[in-house]
C-alpha cells in the first residue's frame, strides 16, 4: 500500500484562493469528503481546480465503519459519486461508529462524534463487513484510521494494532496511521507518550500503511484533546521519525482544522515533515 513519500496539507476554505494562485510545491492536498457531497456549486468548482494542480485525498468522518446498524446507503452513494468525479489518490475514514439502531422499533440514531469500537472479534467482523461493502461500491481499497478515544470498552480483548492488522488481512484495506492520535491516547492513559506510541507502531504490519497524519493537540492538564488546532508537538515529531524509519517514506498529511493559521504556517510544517523523511532515508 505504501506509494512512496509525499507531504500534503489539508485544503481549508481560508486557503482556497491563495493555494490555487500560488501553487506551492506539495505532494497532495486532502479534503473532508462530506464537505463536497453536494454536486456542482462553488465548493466542487474549487475542488476541481485543486485536483487539476495536485493529487487529492478524500478523508471522511461519516461512514461509521464500526456500526452494527450498517452503513448509511445515502452517504455511501454520495461518496461513490465524489470518488468518481474526483479520482482521488486515496480514500479514508475512521475505525469508529456514529450510527446505532435503538432497541425495538425506531429510526437509526446518529451521533455527531467518532465513537470508539471495542477491540473484539464481534466488532472486527462488523467493521470488516462494512469495509468490504465500501470497497465493493467504490471499486478500490480504502484506508482506515486509528482513533483518538476518550473512553474504552471494558470487554475488549484484542490490542489495537492486532485489530488493525486483522482488519487489513481480512479485507485488503489499507491503514491510515494517525501519529497524533497515538500520542494523545498515551498522554491520557498517563504513560510515556513517545515510547508507547513507538511500541504501538512496532506491532503494526507495515505493508498496509498508506498514509500518516500529523497534527497538534491541546493539553488542558486533566485531559489532552485532539483538536488539530496548533503546530505539531515535539513528541509527535519524535514518533514520526520512528514511523518513517520503520515504515518508510509514507505519504504524510499536516492536519489543521481549528484556529486555522496562514497558509505559510502549514507549508512550514510540511517542510519539517519533508526534512524528517529526507534525514531518515
Amino acid at each position: 500500500m505504501n506509494t512512496g513519500g509525499s507531504i500534503g496539507i489539508g485544503l481549508r476554505h481560508a486557503h482556497y484562493g491563495e493555494l490555487i494562485e500560488t501553487r506551492p510545491v506539495l505532494g497532495f492536498v486532502e479534503v473532508h469528503s462530506e464537505n463536497f457531497f453536494a454536486e456542482g456549486g462553488a465548493a466542487r468548482a474549487v475542488l476541481a481546480e485543486a485536483r487539476a494542480l495536485y493529487p487529492v485525498s478524500l478523508h471522511g468522518v461519516g461512514l461509521s465503519l464500526g456500526a452494527a446498524a450498517g452503513l448509511d446507503p445515502w452517504h455511501l452513494d454520495r461518496l461513490a459519486r465524489l470518488v468518481e468525479a474526483t479520482d482521488p489518490v486515496r480514500v479514508s475514514d475512521h475505525a469508529s461508529f456514529a450510527r446505532a439502531a435503538p432497541l425495538g422499533a425506531g429510526p437509526v440514531l446518529h451521533a455527531n462524534d467518532l465513537l470508539p469500537v471495542a477491540f473484539t472479534e464481534a466488532s472486527l467482523a462488523i467493521m470488516a463487513a462494512n469495509v468490504a461493502q465500501v470497497q465493493d461500491r467504490l471499486r478500490r481499497p480504502i484506508l482506515v484510521e486509528n482513533l483518538s478515544a476518550y473512553v474504552a470498552w471494558s470487554d475488549q480483548y484484542m490490542d489495537e494494532p492486532e485489530f488493525f492488522n486483522a482488519l487489513a488481512r481480512r479485507t485488503g484495506c489499507g491503514l491510515l496511521l494517525d501519529v497524533n492520535n497515538l500520542v494523545v491516547n498515551a498522554l491520557n492513559d498517563g504513560v510515556e507518550p513517545v515510547r508507547a506510541a513507538c511500541d504501538w507502531i512496532d506491532r503494526l504490519d507495515a505493508a498496509p500503511v498508506g498514509e500518516i497524519h500529523l497534527a497538534g493537540y491541546c493539553d488542558l492538564g486533566d485531559i489532552v484533546i485532539d483538536d488539530h488546532g496548533s503546530r505539531v508537538h515535539a513528541p509527535v515529531w519524535d514518533v514520526y521519525r520512528h514511523a518513517v524509519r520503520r515504515l518508510g517514506p509514507v505519504p504524510t498529511l499536516i492536519e489543521w482544522d481549528t484556529d486555522v493559521p496562514a497558509l505559510a504556517v502549514l507549508l512550514d510544517e510540511a517542510r519539517q515533515a519533508e526534512r524528517i523523511q529526507a534525514a531518515v532515508r
